[in-house]
């Protein structure tokens, strides 16, 4: 398996797939809220504000099968499921991080250049390009 080289520009490429899990909306949020704790469903769920129990049980298995999560079951009554990131979860969530802390800081940048993308489109009346 070492001698594979993976491109994740490939369509058939393994790694494209993990990539999806990582960065869609529900696994870079989910992957972000485990850096610093290991968390019930429950509480990852309140933690990833909008995200349906469907939608992260969804994510948490791809996210487990790709390595990066890891699923403990406690055998109590009422059972306890609780979840936190492997060392290859870690690694990934800090790059991740390092780019949700970009983004969050460089937000009043972004919201500026929504308002002058959509005025210019209201002086040209066109609205085929906005939201």
């Amino acid at each position: 398996m070492d001698d594979l080289a993976f491109d994740v520009f490939s369509r058939h490429c393994a790694s494209r797939g993990t990539l999806e899990h990582v960065t869609g909306r529900w696994g870079s949020l989910t992957v972000g809220a485990l850096y610093e704790e290991r968390l019930r469903f429950n509480e990852l769920r309140r933690r990833v504000d909008g995200v349906s129990e469907k939608m992260l049980s969804q994510t948490l298995h791809a996210l487990e099968r790709d390595g990066l999560v890891h699923r403990e079951a406690q055998p109590t009554n009422p059972p306890r499921v609780d979840y936190e990131l492997t060392p290859l979860g870690q690694a990934v969530a800090e790059r991740l991080l390092g780019l949700i802390h970009l983004v969050e800081g460089r937000m009043p940048e972004v919201l500026e250049a929504r308002q002058r993308y959509d005025a210019a489109r209201e002086e040209t009346g066109d609205r085929s390009a906005s939201p």
